[in-house]
């Protein structure tokens, strides 16, 4: 995976991770108000690798830009309205597939303070209803990329909180 692209929160701290790859590119999407964000996040944005964007509508990038595209704890905030629109166009610039990272049914809801910050609070769906909502979609579970994260997963002892749904890219 050369070019991978995160979409959420944290981006910039996911992208400059990534980005000490070695022959890795990494761009990112924040959905959020940057306003209290570091300098290197800032820099990060001036140089137009993170982007601060309403997911809500269409990416400015081209169909299939990225290898893989991340989206983590960003869909659990939007309406299936916003959803239905959202998550077939971070498909649209994946290549080889998007991994989405959702919230637990059960966990801790945004925080009082976070609500201005996010609009609305999250939605934790569970697998189930991840499961129909992706067949609904036509979206297929990327097998292949599942396994190969779950070993490498296993290898660094990671026990993720949240469900993750690896997804084959539309075409």
């Amino acid at each position: 995976m050369r070019k991978v692209m995160h979409v959420g929160p944290e981006t910039c701290s996911v992208v400059s991770k990534l980005l000490t790859e070695e022959e890795r590119e990494a761009w990112g999407v924040e959905p959020y108000d940057l306003e209290d964000a570091h300098g290197h996040c800032k820099a990060l944005v001036r140089r137009g690798i993170v982007r601060v964007a309403d997911i809500k509508f269409p990416l400015p990038y081209r169909p299939k830009s990225f290898n893989l595209v991340m989206v983590s704890d960003a869909l659990d905030y939007l309406s299936p309205r916003y959803l239905n629109k959202t998550l077939p166009d971070l498909a649209r610039v994946a290549s080889d597939g998007v991994i989405v990272f959702a919230g637990s049914p059960g966990q801790q809801r945004a925080k009082v303070a976070e609500l201005s910050k996010f609009g609305r609070p999250a939605k934790m769906r569970s697998r189930s209803w991840w499961g129909k909502y992706f067949m609904q979609m036509n979206s297929e579970e990327n097998e292949a990329v599942a396994k190969k994260f779950e070993q490498a997963s296993s290898k660094m002892t990671f026990q993720p909180s949240c469900q993750i749904f690896h997804l084959k890219p539309y075409h």
